[in-house]
């Protein structure tokens, strides 16, 4: 679909009976091919919850290099927009879009952000820090980081918890949820995520309103 910053690409993953809609964003190092969403877009809509990747206008054209914030939240609040579900809406993404969906989630009506990966501030940069933009939707929040994620630790976002904002942990996953091979490898992620894709599940469903 077209947005102010270009073509935008959406992989749409419908549930057969709609409970909630589910938008989410990838980083800034890759697409929506991340196994995080790929595991959500697949497990989710069976249980009544429809999942939209959004491939961003940058992406889409093939750059290499992501677009600045500001024109990653306008494709982004354009893509909200368009698609005007029927259910409630719950925005996201990992990484960068995790960032965006933080940014946006206010503007394009959405009852909760879940944030993948939130990259707290670069690597080995605790200076650099974007704590203000994972506490500005004041809307229910859930975060789910790997404990070897060096874009952010548990005990940094430990302190970010309040009873809106909610901090899952991921046991041994890095950045990208993946697992050392010592820790069971591809196995053992592979069963990370369909526990992450429960929770998640159970908490987008819960702020829609759905008794789970």
């Amino acid at each position: 679909m077209t947005t102010p910053r270009g073509d935008a690409r959406l992989y749409r993953y419908q549930a057969s009976e709609p409970r909630a809609t589910l938008v989410l964003g990838h980083g800034a190092g890759g697409g929506i091919e991340a196994a995080d969403l790929q595991r959500l877009a697949q497990l989710l809509p069976r249980r009544g919850i429809t999942v939209v990747l959004v491939e961003q206008p940058w992406r889409v054209a093939g750059r290499r290099t992501a677009d600045r914030p500001p024109l990653l939240d306008e494709a982004f609040v354009a893509v909200c927009d368009r698609l005007r579900p029927r259910t409630p809406l719950v925005v996201g993404g990992r990484s960068a879009g995790a960032r965006v969906a933080c940014r946006t989630a206010r503007q394009v009506g959405a009852v909760g952000v879940l944030a993948l990966a939130f990259p707290l501030h670069p690597p080995g940069r605790p200076d650099r820090s974007r704590a203000d933009e994972l506490l500005g939707p004041t809307l229910p929040t859930l975060v789910v980081q790997g404990t070897r994620d060096p874009f952010g630790s548990p005990g940094e976002l430990s302190p970010l918890r309040s009873p809106s904002r909610r901090l899952v942990l991921v046991p041994g996953a890095d950045h990208g949820f993946a697992q050392l091979v010592r820790d069971g490898g591809a196995t053992a992620a592979e069963a990370a995520l369909d526990a992450v894709a429960e929770v998640v599940g159970d908490w987008v469903l819960q702020h829609a309103g759905v008794t789970v």
